[in-house]
């Protein structure tokens, strides 16, 4: 018999009283505690500055992207008078000061567009890129290679990447 089993078997009050082993409690010190608060603290200063590099990142993107989107929606205004003025360039006229004044008119309109930022996508002997052109037309031309655009009947245009309008044309083959 054990000496447990033998210590079972007597009255409480003749049982040996065995300790128990103390639980062992990992305390820190003050010097532990004051670094942890430190880091807990640099952590989340960290994550604020983080967060706050992302605002300031995103405003100055959703800024530069509505100035774009006002540039392109008031150029998008401005085109049906480029078009007029370029069916008056295309008319015949006998009058030599009126069609030098359109002529300077157009050129001071473009001046005007490049000025924002806002260039005419090129297509007239391009191939078909319906990114940026609108195909209206389709005819077999053998001298003109496969989806080479034929004509141009209004230009396109696009401030960088973004598409104002898309240029109507005619593609070939």
């Amino acid at each position: 018999m054990s000496k447990k089993d033998m210590d079972q078997n007597k009255p409480e009050s003749q049982q040996e009283e065995v300790p128990e082993e103390p639980v062992q409690e990992t305390e820190e010190t003050p010097e532990e505690t004051l670094q942890a608060t430190i880091r807990e603290q640099e952590d989340k200063y960290l994550r604020l500055l983080a967060e706050y590099d992302n605002y300031r990142k995103r405003s100055q993107k959703e800024k530069e992207n509505a100035w774009t989107s006002a540039k392109a929606d008031t150029a998008k205004e401005f085109l049906p008078v480029y078009d007029n003025l370029e069916r008056a360039l295309k008319q015949e006229t006998a009058d030599e000061a009126y069609a030098k004044g359109v002529q300077m008119i157009m050129t001071q309109l473009k001046n005007v567009l490049e000025k924002l930022g806002i260039e005419e996508i090129p297509a007239q002997g391009e191939t078909f890129d319906p990114n940026v052109h609108n195909a209206v037309m389709h005819i077999d031309d053998e001298e003109l290679g496969e989806n080479v655009v034929a004509e141009v009947f209004q230009a396109g245009f696009r401030i960088g990447d973004k598409v104002i309008r898309h240029a109507m044309v005619k593609v070939a083959n």
